[in-house]
């Protein structure tokens, strides 16, 4: 009896998880399944600087482009750099690859420094006390050319994060903490 409900366990266990990939968008899940270089092309729109990397060589990070990353996602009020989360680098690269486009990211906001969000926080509604920025781990952005309801649509699809929706100020927020959405 106990060997037929350590089985039964077993076989649900897998058919949940078998039914759990399933429910992965094809093309985003197998962006990151198959070994290929990853590559962003970015714009800054506050700091005016552009950058074309390949930061997963198709079998690892690439320190050097991680490093660049860094430097362009920096807190530009403050200057302050911290490590990006690589995952949200590889979050826009899937939303690249299912928005098909090659076009350059346009990027709002990525770290925020403690100080500089708390003057944000003082200034606009809506900016988190605990915010995703503030860790390295959060990005707002647009893409010229692609709907930005489609920009939050394919971020949603994907399940990898916070996904934010501001369509007055023109721009779609991701992040890499728990699934949620606003």
């Amino acid at each position: 009896m106990d060997r037929f409900n350590a089985y039964r366990r077993r076989l649900l266990a897998l058919g949940g998880a078998a039914l759990g990939a399933s429910l992965l968008p094809f093309p985003a899940f197998a962006t990151l399944s198959t070994p290929r270089p990853r590559i962003l092309t970015l714009s800054n729109l506050n700091t005016g600087e552009s950058l074309k990397t390949e930061f997963f060589d198709g079998k690892g990070y690439i320190k050097d482009e991680l490093t660049r990353l860094n430097h362009f996602f920096r807190d530009y009020r403050a200057n302050k750099v911290t490590a990006i989360d690589p995952a949200l680098f590889d979050q826009l690269y899937r939303l690249q690859v299912l928005l098909d486009t090659s076009k350059p990211v346009q990027l709002i906001s990525g770290y925020r420094s403690v100080d500089t969000n708390n003057g944000m926080r003082a200034h606009h509604r809506g900016v988190a006390k605990k915010s995703y920025h503030t860790k390295g781990q959060a990005m707002d952005f647009h893409i010229d050319g692609v709907a930005l309801n489609n920009v939050r649509k394919a971020a949603l699809s994907m399940r990898a994060g916070g996904v934010g929706y501001y369509p007055r100020s023109n721009f779609v927020h991701i992040d890499t903490g728990p699934v949620r959405t606003w």
